[in-house]
Order: C-alpha cells, then structure tokens, then sequence
C-alpha cells in the first residue's frame, strides 16, 4: 500500500463531479483549512497537471491525501 503525504486529512470524492479540477479544487480547500504551506499545494497541483492521463492524476491527489 502506498504511503499518504498527509494521512490525517481524507476528502470525499464519491458523489462528486469527477473532473480533475474539482477534484483538485476539494483536495486543494481541504489542505489549506488543514494548514499546509502553500509551497506544498503548488507542488501537488504541479504533479496533478504534470500527469498524462486523468487515472495518474487521481493517484497523485491518492498520494497526499485520504480519499473515499
């Protein structure tokens, strides 16, 4: 199982508009109310448009954070 950069915060994606910029939108607003630096979110929305497919995007944002 792979590790999760911030494991305390979990969003939930289930039931959600499944374009990538909501999803990033929601794990984005959850990281700042968690109070991650913003040099940190820049990093995550660099991987997530860096990604070549929408399935690799989704496992970076499963990278740093819960999701259900």
């Amino acid at each position: 199982m792979m590790e999760v950069k911030y494991p305390s915060i979990t969003v939930k994606l289930t039931e959600t508009d499944g374009n990538i910029f909501n999803i990033l939108g929601i794990v984005t607003k959850a990281l700042k109310k968690n109070k991650v630096p913003p040099d940190q979110i820049n990093n995550l929305m660099n991987e997530v448009m860096a990604s070549d497919s929408y399935h690799e995007a989704l496992g970076v944002v499963m990278k740093w954070v819960n999701v259900n």
